[in-house]
């Protein structure tokens, strides 16, 4: 009896600190972001949750316009969108409002991150030997030559690409340049026109390649990459940081063409890619030529709105801005924030308001 006595008294006595030591419930937070970040994100994931033990990151990754319409069409419960195209979430969440909330699905942003579009390819690439800045856009158009190219509808990366093709026509002064490259390659043809200066790409609703084309389009551009390291891909229009972390090889775009450099925002001003659908339920974008910047911000609807901030501090503060160039992501120096009124109190110490805020 006194032996189950003193057994009970233990428990008893060790209860208190058995209970307290169970392992505390991590918060999770859903990150949804651009597929040109996944090398950079993985190691500021890891980094974030080794300083936050009481988060769990749960990141997926997308081409910037699907990552949105996993938000304001598929209504799923993210805390956190990053897109390679800022402009999106004025004109793809401001715009949309939230049926359950009566609200939109964000109305702020921040634009902390940039980059340059290039050509990307291997030493066993077609013309490899051949190829540079100057004739790219020849090599790219030969028959023979399998080129890959994000689909336009999902992603950033592709639409860019586009217009990268049409303002080279401008740059090299031969105005044939779209066409020998696209012509012939659809089902349904991607057309253009000239509004007094303005070139205007526009996209159908199915882009779809035809029966050995030399066009290769995927729904993200980097789903592109394993393509070209397979050799199914000659050459594939990437970002250059993602090019740099896979080690492939790279043709630099002139300035005026890699939609990356600030002094050529006119130029990048001539080209704009029309989406001849109804490609969401209440807007219908039009994506302009500009600079790349990458956007940020939290929607409307989160669930985890302090765990984001403390995410989003750690990516625009001195640890993750390291990583973020460590793997050779240029980054806006200090990053911009739209709607600076609206944004945390927590982030404005790592923004200056847009200009024309």
């Amino acid at each position: 009896m006194k032996k189950i006595i003193r057994i009970s008294f233990i428990l008893m006595c060790l209860l208190p600190c058995l209970t307290g030591c169970r392992p505390k419930e991590k918060n999770t937070v859903v990150v949804f972001a651009a597929g040109s970040v996944i090398t950079p994100m993985k190691a500021i994931e890891q980094a974030f949750e080794a300083e936050n033990p009481d988060i769990d990151l749960q990141m997926e990754y997308h081409g910037s316009i699907q990552v949105i319409r996993h938000v304001t069409e598929l209504k799923e419960p993210i805390d956190v969108v990053i897109t390679a195209d800022h402009a999106l979430i004025p004109t793809l969440m401001y715009a949309v409002t939230n049926t359950e909330t009566n609200q939109p699905y964000a109305d702020w942003y921040i634009r902390f991150a940039t980059n340059h579009l290039a050509v990307a390819y291997t030493d066993a690439s077609r013309y490899q030997d051949e190829v540079n800045s100057e004739n790219w856009y020849e090599v790219l158009s030969r028959p023979d030559v399998k080129v890959g190219i994000a689909d336009p509808r999902f992603d950033a990366a592709g639409y860019r690409s586009f217009m990268v093709v049409k303002l080279a026509e401008e740059y090299y002064g031969d105005p044939d340049i779209f066409f020998d490259f696209f012509a012939g390659e659809f089902r349904s043809p991607v057309k253009t026109n000239d509004e007094d200066g303005l070139q205007v790409i526009h996209i159908p609703e199915i882009v779809e390649t035809k029966p050995n084309s030399h066009i290769i389009m995927r729904g993200a551009s980097i789903q592109l990459i394993a393509l070209l390291e397979s050799g199914d891909l000659d050459y594939a229009f990437e970002y250059e940081s993602v090019i740099a972390q896979h080690d492939l090889n790279l043709v630099h775009l002139p300035d005026q063409l890699n939609m990356g450099e600030a002094a050529y925002q006119d130029y990048y001003d001539d080209v704009e890619v029309r989406l001849d659908f109804q490609r969401f339920q209440s807007v219908n974008p039009v994506f302009k030529g500009e600079r790349i910047g990458y956007g940020i911000t939290i929607p409307t609807n989160s669930s985890h709105q302090e765990d984001a901030e403390r995410f989003i501090s750690y990516l625009l503060g001195e640890k993750g801005r390291a990583i973020m160039l460590e793997y050779q992501h240029p980054l806006f120096e200090p990053a911009y924030g739209n709607n600076y009124d609206n944004i945390p109190a927590s982030l404005k110490d790592y923004v200056v308001p847009e200009p024309n805020d």
